[in-house]
């Protein structure tokens, strides 16, 4: 089944050391060739995001105009030391990095765009989960064996079979096949359900609901132990414009125009990064708003060829005309507001598919040829996960939102060290059942921050009044919904949430978490930001509208210096927004409304910072260099975000309604 005896990368390929020093950066784009010890094997860059290797930016390319654009958004010294095209002209074959490689984004277009300029493959101390399995899909090579590099260096040819060493058995499969759509039709067109295992010992929610959805297939077991590789039957498969352009090319490259898809009605198409790419600072100082567009009917083509379940979002003029009738907004959050269900199986093209966990299903985020894959098969490729609980004991204090803990969570110095990384994470203790569904989405989004594959919470009184009040279900919970006595965890993490204050992440990446108490000298803000999957929800709006109308109440308004936007996540937000009679208050403050969708959070949306001395206070999941902008972005909870937007610096809701009284108190002693 070998497609190739070895990797042959010729007699002397160049490696791209990806390393702190913007000096060695520039040599290597020059043409100097580093090694290891050159670069500094301490001074390799981790957490290289897909943000970097791939920047939203130029996510409309979707085909081999890729190959111009691997590791455009890296960012040393404030330097981006390497240039459109740099990567294939300089004939590099071989990529090399820290830890953690890949995290963030789930997008494909990194590894392909690797790929496509000739990486063949890339070392690293460690990958994340969704760009390794990205990467195999597509049949380009990673290693965490850096033992391979003097090798590379004398030219030697390095066989397959022992780059797969350590791989589990599907990983490498896929491999030996050249990539997960030529394995797909091989094996997977007749994949049924594995049946019940005949014994089993006490099992996690996850672990159940993994086994009713397993599929039996001549190259996996039934009942595969965590790190096998598995496939599994989705209950729902969604795509959105940046991936379902480049799957379309995939499958019609393979397969002709003619497309025969499984399950079409269990497959759903979001319009959700596009609406705003018109005023997206981004998209129009790269003069790529014709390209989005164009990506934007390349998904409308593909769903209407296919007879898809289509959710279009609106433009602001589309808005004012609208009747009502439309049901759109961003795609993790509409699954959990109109299609996920407790103990079902959901997988997004999106890294924060767990978004949906918080109803306790299973929900986890694939790649474009993952999904391509399971469009045409059925089948969702998976390698079975080890769980993480999350024990959040003691009581949430007043004034502490669920963004707070996650930030806590990501600060801790295990999930630094990546022991999240590829994992469940289980959120359960007293606190948790404290939490809205909206909250504990906050906790299962942001398990894309932490590394995981996906966060779940087990159903309860709350998930069940949450169905009925927004969705009219009327849902039973049985009894197997939950994990049993006993079930095994990789690990127990335990916060006592009583004790936890005012988070803020500092910028860069969402593990930069601090107490906002600790800051010592203010931090000046001119752009607050309240939006997203992870910020936009109904609950998040009462936190921003709670503020706002507190500050209006005292007399306050956004601060001169600053812009204020805030964009609902979904239609269904929105309305009970204006029901409220929400919008009155953020329009009396100043604050621009922006219509459902993704935006500032993904760069495609105003909202973006336009310069690089610009500082952004913002309650979105990441804030990666670029990735909203070439300003600095905090993190911080949507109280904290309003707070700062009416103070004009950094600060908690309880330090301004303090300063404000001081003030007060001083007006009134004058």
């Amino acid at each position: 089944m070998s497609a190739l005896p070895a990797l042959d990368l010729g007699p002397s390929p160049r490696v791209l050391f990806l390393c702190e020093d913007l000096a060695s950066m520039r040599e290597q784009m020059a043409g100097h060739q580093l090694t290891l010890a050159g670069a500094g094997a301490g001074a390799l860059r981790d957490d290289v995001s897909t943000d970097e290797i791939t920047p939203v930016a130029i996510m409309s390319h979707y085909d081999d105009t890729l190959a111009r654009f691997p590791y455009t958004g890296f960012k040393v010294g404030g330097a981006l030391p390497i240039a459109a095209g740099a990567v294939q002209a300089g004939g590099f074959a071989v990529t090399v990095a820290g830890g953690r490689y890949g995290k963030g984004s789930s997008r494909e277009h990194s590894p392909a765009a690797e790929k496509l300029a000739g990486i063949r493959l890339v070392i690293a101390r460690s990958f994340e989960r969704i760009y390794r399995q990205n990467a195999d899909n597509i049949g380009l090579f990673t290693s965490t064996d850096f033992g391979l590099l003097d090798r590379v260096r004398r030219g030697e040819a390095l066989a397959i079979e022992e780059l797969l060493t350590g791989r589990d058995e599907l990983a490498a499969a896929i491999l030996r096949s050249g990539g997960l759509l030529q394995f797909g039709q091989r094996h997977l067109r007749n994949a049924r359900a594995a049946p019940e295992p005949e014994t089993t010992g006490p099992r996690t929610l996850f672990e159940k609901i993994i086994a009713r959805h397993a599929l039996a297939t001549p190259v996996t077991a039934s009942h595969p132990a965590p790190g096998e590789g598995a496939f599994v039957r989705a209950d729902w498969r969604f795509i959105h414009e940046y991936y379902a352009g480049m799957a379309a090319h995939m499958l019609h490259s393979s397969f002709g125009k003619r497309l025969g898809l499984r399950e079409p009605e269990s497959i759903v198409v979001f319009e959700d990064h596009t609406s705003y790419v018109d005023q997206s600072p981004a998209h129009l100082r790269a003069g790529l708003v014709a390209n989005m567009h164009a990506m934007r009917q390349a998904q409308r083509d593909f769903a209407g060829a296919n007879g898809l379940r289509m959710h279009r979002t609106l433009t602001d003029q589309e808005a004012a005309a609208d009747d009502g009738s439309n049901v759109a907004g961003i795609s993790h959050a509409m699954m959990a507001e109109r299609y996920a269900l407790p103990g079902q199986l959901v997988a997004g093209t999106d890294s924060h598919t767990p978004h949906s966990g918080a109803l306790g299903c299973a929900a986890f985020g694939v790649g474009t040829t993952d999904m391509a894959n399971a469009f045409v098969t059925g089948a969702v490729r998976m390698t079975i996960p080890q769980t993480l609980r999350i024990e959040l004991e003691g009581k949430v204090p007043v004034g502490v939102t669920a963004k707070d803990i996650a930030l806590h969570l990501l600060a801790l110095p295990e999930i630094r060290a990546g022991s999240g990384v590829g994992k469940v994470f289980e959120f359960a203790g007293p606190a948790v059942a404290t939490l809205s569904t909206d909250e504990r989405a906050t906790l299962t989004n942001m398990t894309a921050e932490l590394g995981g594959l996906t966060g779940i919470v087990a159903p309860d009184a709350e998930t069940v009044h949450f169905l009925k009040e927004r969705r009219g279900t009327a849902f039973i919970i049985e009894p197997w919904m939950c994990s049993d006595p006993g079930a095994p965890y990789a690990q127990t993490l335990r916060v006592d949430c009583g004790a936890l204050g005012t988070m803020v992440a500092a910028p860069g990446d969402p593990g930069n978490g601090l107490p906002l108490d600790r800051i010592e000298h203010p931090v000046r803000i001119d752009i607050a930001y309240g939006g997203s999957c992870t910020a936009g929800k109904r609950e998040d709006f009462d936190h921003y509208h709670e503020v706002l109308a507190w500050g209006l109440a005292q007399g306050l308004r956004v601060a001169p210096s600053v812009k204020l936007y805030l964009q609902y996540g979904t239609t269904a937000v929105r309305d009970y927004c204006v029901a409220r009679g929400y919008h009155k208050t953020f329009e009396a403050v100043g604050a621009r409304i922006l219509q459902p969708s993704c935006g500032a959070c993904a760069n495609c949306g105003p909202g973006s910072s336009s310069e690089a001395s610009q500082v952004t206070v913002s309650a979105i999941n990441r804030n990666f260099a670029g990735r909203s902008g070439p300003g600095q972005v905090w993190l911080a909870s949507p109280p904290t975000v309003m707070a700062s937007a009416l103070a004009g610096e950094l600060m908690s809701f309880a330090a301004l309604i303090d300063r404000t009284w001081r003030l007060h108190g001083l007006t009134r002693l004058l």
